[in-house]
């Protein structure tokens, strides 16, 4: 992965980590007692960052996550709403946890809904509650999650999917912090906090009219952008070595010893499923692996770590015009100045303008 490196010792048994006092793990303390239900889980070696700052269940020590953490402790303490944006698998639903942790509301209720997983006709039910009788089936009165999240903190993850109709009643529980259940007129107060999270971009879905432009901005107050893995590749052993002694104990095995070469491979690796993917990764590789010593099922990795092998060329030109062509792309056109391709060459500009005219290759397209 581009701009991240990790290196390793030259010892080929063991790959050490800087935040452990050994190159073994010591699994006595297995942490299957903590109740997160997320893809970022705390590690016993983390109690001098996050862990020790409050922020339990949030694994690593990059600067990308420190600064989300950063703002997570700012905004905790107020009663402002927050979106948090971040693609699928990045832990949005523990960021929103930490807010609800930061916050004067800590004792009281975090109440969480994933809007996309409810059915759009039973969406506004789950939210707002209903009465007896209010639709078909609804055999007695039902609690929505505004109000048992009174007093607290309600997290509604993918808010992006919550329908049109329903987004007007939810801006008015946010304005006016009142709201009625399904089948009921009678208002219903909520003192809330809300959390929301979205993996797209909302305000394309404002721009397609798709999603009220005046619930965006209530929403939107305090943004808290968490980065995709491959921003934060340095955190990536450090996942690693909580996922495997988590698993390891949960299946009784004893697995202590990861490779360096191992570690490298997982540290490449772009994971575009993030966190999530990674975990469920190293589950696989735990339940694989027969002894001390972590194995890698490679072959689940290699379609989407490595792309086809680019074709050989067969002459000299055809090798000139293929490292011409990829340094165009990656200086994207550019072929004067001290970043420019002519530079990166070693050539002067007019040769190369003279090699390109020759080889027929587009400035433009790089190829």
């Amino acid at each position: 992965m581009a701009g991240h490196t990790v290196k390793f010792p030259d010892d080929p048994g063991f790959a050490t980590f800087r935040y452990s006092d050994s190159d073994r793990f010591h699994l006595d303390e297995p942490q299957e007692s903590q109740q997160v239900n997320s893809s970022l889980l705390d590690s016993p070696e983390l109690g001098s960052s996050a862990e020790r700052d409050g922020f339990r269940g949030i694994v690593g020590m990059s600067r990308a996550l420190l600064e989300v953490l950063d703002l997570v402790r700012t905004v905790g303490p107020t009663d402002s709403t927050v979106l948090i944006e971040g693609e699928t698998g990045t832990g949005k639903e523990l960021i929103a946890g930490a807010i609800h942790a930061h916050s004067r509301r800590s004792t009281r209720p975090f109440i969480k809904l994933n809007c996309a997983a409810i059915p759009l006709g039973l969406l506004e039910s789950e939210l707002f509650g209903h009465e007896k009788g209010a639709f078909t089936g609804a055999v007695g009165r039902k609690m929505g999650r505004f109000e048992a999240a009174n007093g607290g903190t309600l997290f509604l993850d993918e808010i992006g999917d919550i329908p049109l109709e329903l987004q007007a009643k939810l801006l008015r529980v946010l304005q006016e912090g009142e709201f009625e259940r399904l089948g009921s007129t009678q208002t219903i107060r909520a003192n809330v906090r809300l959390v929301a999270a979205t993996n797209g971009d909302l305000w394309k879905l404002v721009s397609e009219k798709r999603f009220r432009s005046d619930l965006y901005y209530r929403l939107n107050v305090f943004p808290i952008p968490v980065p995709p893995l491959r921003d934060r590749a340095e955190d990536i052993p450090f996942l690693v070595k909580h996922f495997v002694a988590r698993y390891a104990a949960r299946m009784q095995k004893h697995i202590d010893r990861i490779p360096p070469a191992v570690m490298d491979i997982l540290v490449g690796y772009c994971w575009p499923g993030n966190i999530r993917e990674l975990q469920n990764f190293i589950e696989r590789s735990v339940i694989l692996t027969p002894g001390h010593t972590l194995r890698l099922p490679l072959a689940r990795l290699r379609p989407a770590a490595h792309s086809d092998p680019p074709e050989q060329p067969t002459t000299l030109q055809d090798t000139e015009r293929q490292l011409i062509s990829r340094t165009l792309e990656e200086t994207n056109g550019i072929i004067d100045g001290p970043r420019g391709a002519a530079a990166r060459l070693g050539v002067k500009r007019t040769t190369l303008y003279s090699r390109m005219q020759k080889l027929g290759i587009s400035r433009a397209k790089g190829g």
